[in-house]
């Protein structure tokens, strides 16, 4: 590595420490609590992967992502999935304009066409709508009429979506799920929280928040995460934890044949270990430990384990699963 990249380097890792103790002051003028959720969504950016947003209505799923949009400066586009929405409304059409050389067809960008992306109760519109999005979110583009269209960089989808309990949803498919990098779960703030919230709210108007960072700084920041060091048995460590999950894999635990109908894939392992870099780095650490895997467990393999009939009737969560997954695998492998 020659002197003048590790400089760059270095400043961007500084810049990146510098900035996160403003950006949580920041944050905090319009958030409160939810620490655990922010430092999971930060971690998603820095690692350039998208996340599914899990929370009953009113918790200010909405309001936190275009909060996140402001302290880094994103172009954010919101899109509201309902059961009418068509797939062209998100990625854009072509329509007939007239011009000086006659009518011709012309592509108008949808929403799409941003930063930040927050894709609210995406479960709320039908598999077709869905698809439209997470192939953007996969590919990075966007294709009309046979022509390809790049988004813009850096791209994030933070989609939020309802209880799939509640009336009028339709669940993503274990596929399309596998493509976010974490399920975050925002749940009800304590007694505490909640009363400063009603407080806040109901006394002032919402205040401004500062720009602390830019689409260029979260470049950087991705292209460092990919550059922390990560031991082989802490690798290892990532793919065992994941094999786990598998009632189809060899030794796999009695209450994994039991309760999982569908295990965590290689993707999961991947997501382990991106999201334990970005950890890393977030934290000011100079290494990926086991312990950083096991704190981004229940994120990566929330939407990734399908439970089974029989964990239902035993009122078992996947919560409950994830738990006993990393208490059965030893630290060492």
């Amino acid at each position: 590595m020659d002197n003048s990249k590790s400089s760059s380097e270095q400043a961007a890792f500084e810049s990146l420490q510098a900035g996160r103790v403003r950006l949580e002051t920041e944050l905090s003028k319009v958030i409160v609590g939810q620490r655990d959720v922010v430092e999971q969504l930060m971690l998603a950016m820095i690692a350039g992967g998208h996340c599914l947003i899990t929370g009953a209505p009113g918790l200010a799923k909405t309001l936190l992502v275009k909060t996140i949009a402001g302290v880094f400066q994103l172009q954010f586009q919101r899109i509201q999935f309902t059961p009418d929405l068509m797939p062209a409304d998100i990625t854009g059409t072509e329509i007939l304009t007239e011009t000086d050389q006659g009518r011709k067809l012309t592509f108008v960008r949808g929403p799409i066409f941003g930063n930040l992306i927050l894709a609210d109760e995406i479960n709320r519109t039908p598999p077709k709508t869905q698809a439209a999005l997470l192939e953007a979110m996969q590919e990075h583009q966007v294709t009309a009429a046979g022509v390809r269209h790049a988004l813009s960089e850096p791209f994030f989808v933070l989609a939020t979506q309802n209880p799939v309990e509640m009336e009028g949803t339709y669940p993503l498919p274990e596929a399309q799920l596998d493509r976010f990098l974490f399920n975050v779960l925002i749940d009800y703030l304590p007694e505490k929280d909640e009363v400063a919230v009603v407080s806040q709210t109901t006394s002032r108007l919402p205040a401004a928040v500062e720009g602390i960072f830019t689409g260029e700084d979260v470049i950087k920041f991705q292209d460092l995460v990919r550059k922390v060091p990560v031991a082989e048995d802490v690798i290892r460590y990532a793919v065992r934890l994941a094999a786990s999950s598998r009632p189809k894999a060899a030794g796999a635990a009695d209450f994994v044949k039991n309760w999982i109908n569908w295990g965590a894939g290689t993707r999961a392992a991947q997501a382990l270990v991106i999201g334990a870099k970005a950890r890393v780095l977030w934290r000011g650490a100079t290494h990926v430990t086991v312990e950083d895997i096991r704190a981004l467990a229940a994120p990566v393999f929330r939407h990734r384990i399908l439970l089974n009939y029989r964990a239902e009737a035993d009122g078992v969560s996947v919560e409950q699963v994830i738990q006993k997954l990393v208490e059965a695998m030893p630290s060492k492998v």
